[in-house]
Formats: structure tokens, C-alpha cells, sequence
């Protein structure tokens, strides 16, 4: 994620983005879905569009989701593509639902096949689109 304009975080516009939040330790599939409906409204604004406040809680967001499905799935002990493969199992995504992300059906195809393996620049699409770490498909 890109850094704010330094600016210190308001504590009562932040304390308003959490009650509407009420973010928590995520412990059911319900739960990792309400958390990841905030983080893809707050990412609709685009990043460089965020307040300070609105970027603090999308990353204290997408930190409970990663801890959650991490655990939930045991992405840890796995491939990249492995990686790949259960989330897109966890979260019903068809192949054709990447081909933007990879940039086209082909290469999508074979990464999901293991011909090819996922770039970095994938991993950061990736990321962004399943709203979890980068580190996770490199």
C-alpha cells in the first residue's frame, strides 16, 4: 500500500470508521466475508484517494483477514500456486476470473496448470484482487 499524506490520524474520524467497522479477530468464513465487503469498499476509493484514518483501518483489515484465512486455509505451508488454488477453491473464483488479472486467458492458464510460475508483478495483481499478502504467491 502507497503511504498517506502525513498527516496524524483523528482519533474520533477513526473511532467512527471502527464503529462502523467493529473490527475483531476473525474466526468464521461469515466474519472473513463482512471484513473483506470493508476492505473492497474501502479499495473502490483507489489509495491514493484514502484519509489517513480510512487507510489505517484497511490495513489493520486486511491484517485480520490474512491471520484468518492463513489459518483457515494453512496457505503457510504451501506452493505459491497451491496458495492460488485454494483461495480460488475458498472463494468460488473461476479460472476466466483471472484472466485480467493475469492479462490474458493463455498465461492465466498456465499458471493455473504449473507451466508457468507466477511473477511478481502477478503476485502484487493477485494480491490485490484476493486482498491478502504479495509475499504469499512468491
Amino acid at each position: 500500500m502507497t503511504a498517506v499524506v502525513n498527516r496524524a490520524l483523528n482519533p474520533k474520524m477513526y473511532g467512527q470508521l471502527l464503529a462502523r467497522a467493529l473490527p475483531k479477530a476473525i474466526e468464521t468464513e461469515k466474519e472473513n466475508e463482512r471484513a473483506l465487503k470493508h476492505v473492497d469498499e474501502l479499495m473502490s476509493k483507489g489509495e491514493s484517494n484514502l484519509t489517513v484514518e480510512e487507510s489505517t483501518l484497511l490495513r489493520l483489515l486486511v491484517g485480520l483477514i490474512e491471520r484468518f484465512e492463513t489459518e483457515q486455509y494453512h496457505l503457510d505451508a504451501s506452493t505459491p500456486l497451491g496458495i492460488l488454488l485454494e483461495l480460488m477453491e475458498a472463494r468460488n473464483v473461476q479460472p476466466r476470473n483471472l484472466w485480467e488479472v493475469f492479462g490474458s486467458k493463455g498465461t492465466a492458464s498456465e499458471v493455473l496448470r504449473g507451466k508457468r510460475s507466477i511473477s511478481k508483478a502477478h503476485a502484487r495483481a493477485l494480491a490485490h484482487y484476493f486482498h491478502v499478502s504479495a509475499e504469499l504467491f512468491i
